[in-house]
């Protein structure tokens, strides 16, 4: 069963290459198998969930020489990830997560594009500035590593949060005309049309919520939307869309929190990685931000094409579109049902015949990628 669904893994891998050679290939096809059936990180688990005639020993130290000696051309990785993404323009959210083990502090900075409640990672980078906030830098180069993909014209909005302010980053998103919704922190100051230069307590002194256009934050004019929360807190949102529809852009955002509880304790215990490197780090996130699409997807088809996913009184699916395309995957690796590899089979021709659609309307692919 396992070889049956690593061969049809091996089929995309034809087609954007993360690894030339055979062998490299069917290993990337059944360490991904392992991680998802065992939802875990750990080498030693993985392990005993890939199907070898040696021993689990020799298994272990096969993963530990991929890791040690194999380097990923991430702009295939984020090509491969597209193809989990519906068409059109693309909703983006930047944050960070990060923890720590032993001395070793983990800095993640992401860019997800959003899929449904979940977001799908096309790039990161691993910070290593002791646990603090990245840099205008940073994001400037992590957004540039994705529009120079798949262009400028497939982004339609990138959100942050309180974190991605700075007159570079922001200058960076206006200049090439990228649609953008951040959040600032309630101290910044806020200079009107009429010069006049205020704070948010000064313009929400009589009222819940202000919107203005055309206002000077942090020196980018841009439109702005003020609101008092529940908590005594402050909504303060920028960007360059029209003022009173930050508020609903700003919502894309949390595609990206439910990614990293996907990642971690929801999905698969990527905190309890012993991987102390960056460069092993981030490797590992290829599998799991491949692991997560994979199983996002099977759950999106299994509703779509199978049996709808049920909604409970609350109004809320009793399982979300990545625990039931997980479970789905985890049940019939044990049972070897011949429908699961129908399914896959399916799954693949879907991806197979979006990659060719892409190289036939978008050539300049074809010089990136050979």
């Amino acid at each position: 069963m396992r070889k049956l669904i690593r061969d049809e893994i091996i089929k995309i891998f034809d087609k954007i290459p993360l690894a030339k050679n055979l062998s490299r290939k069917k290993f990337i096809g059944d360490f991904l198998i392992g991680m998802l059936e065992s939802r875990k990180v750990q080498f030693k688990e993985i392990a005993l969930h890939i199907e070898s005639e040696a021993t689990l020993e020799s298994v272990e130290r096969r993963i530990q020489a991929f890791f040690k000696d194999y380097d990923f051309d991430y702009r295939q990785v984020c090509l491969l990830l597209l193809m989990f993404l519906p068409k059109g323009k693309l909703q983006l959210s930047i944050d960070r997560t990060e923890w720590d083990f032993g001395i070793y502090q983990c800095n993640i900075l992401m860019i997800v594009a959003k899929n449904g409640s979940i977001g799908i990672p096309l790039y990161w980078e691993l910070l290593d500035n002791n646990s603090g906030n990245s840099n205008c830098k940073d994001r400037c180069d992590l957004l540039q590593s994705i529009v120079d993909v798949i262009g400028l014209d497939r982004i339609g909005l990138i959100v942050g949060d309180r974190e991605f302010i700075g007159i570079q980053w922001l200058k960076y998103l206006k200049d090439r005309q990228i649609n953008f919704c951040m959040r600032l922190p309630k101290n910044h100051l806020i200079t009107l049309k009429n010069g006049a230069v205020c704070s948010i307590n000064d313009l929400l002194s009589h009222q819940q919520e202000r919107y203005f256009e055309t206002c000077l934050v942090d020196g980018i004019w841009c439109n702005t939307m003020l609101k008092k929360l529940d908590n005594k807190d402050f909504l303060f949102l920028i960007g360059n869309l029209p003022a009173k529809q930050l508020g609903n852009l700003y919502r894309h955002r949390w595609c990206i929190e439910v990614l990293f509880q996907t990642f971690k304790q929801r999905g698969f215990d990527l905190e309890t990685t012993h991987i102390k490197g960056n460069e092993k780090l981030s490797k590992l996130l290829v599998f799991v931000s491949i692991a997560v699409a994979i199983a996002l997807k099977t759950g999106q088809y299994l509703h779509q094409k199978v049996k709808m996913i049920k909604v409970k009184k609350h109004g809320y699916k009793a399982n979300s579109f990545f625990r039931k395309g997980l479970d789905y995957i985890r049940v019939n690796l044990k049972r070897q049902k011949q429908n699961f590899i129908a399914t896959c089979q399916m799954l693949v021709y879907d991806f197979l015949r979006w990659i060719h659609l892409q190289f036939i309307y978008h050539k300049e692919l074809t010089k990136i990628f050979g």
